[in-house]
């Protein structure tokens, strides 16, 4: 089954090095700015059911606001414990200053 490309936000929207969280035909996703890139995980985590959006992101390592626990936004990597299941990413792409999400 192919992906289909979502229009999800603007690249303005989301701020540079921060996190947005957005709804996508009723599932929560977590988009995020670092410089020109844009990354696309689940926006909840998958040891404490917290939005993703509020925690802290550093670099390229968004913390969970509930346990401290850091995903690795470019590929949904657990980095560290609590955390033992990895987030779901999602392709990402921009088409003039539209971001669009690969669902």
């Amino acid at each position: 089954m192919s992906e289909q490309w979502i229009n999800a936000s603007t690249a303005e929207n989301i701020p540079e090095n921060d996190v947005i969280g957005i709804d996508i035909g009723g599932k929560s996703i977590a988009l995020y700015r670092i410089e020109d890139e844009i990354f696309a995980t689940d926006n909840l985590c998958t040891h404490g059911n917290t939005r993703l959006c509020d925690g802290f992101l550093e670099g390229h390592e968004i913390e969970c606001p509930l346990h401290q626990g850091k995903f690795d936004i470019r590929n949904g990597k657990a980095m560290c414990a609590p955390l033992t299941e990895d987030v779901k990413t999602y392709p990402t792409k921009i088409e003039g200053d539209r971001v669009f999400v690969g669902m």
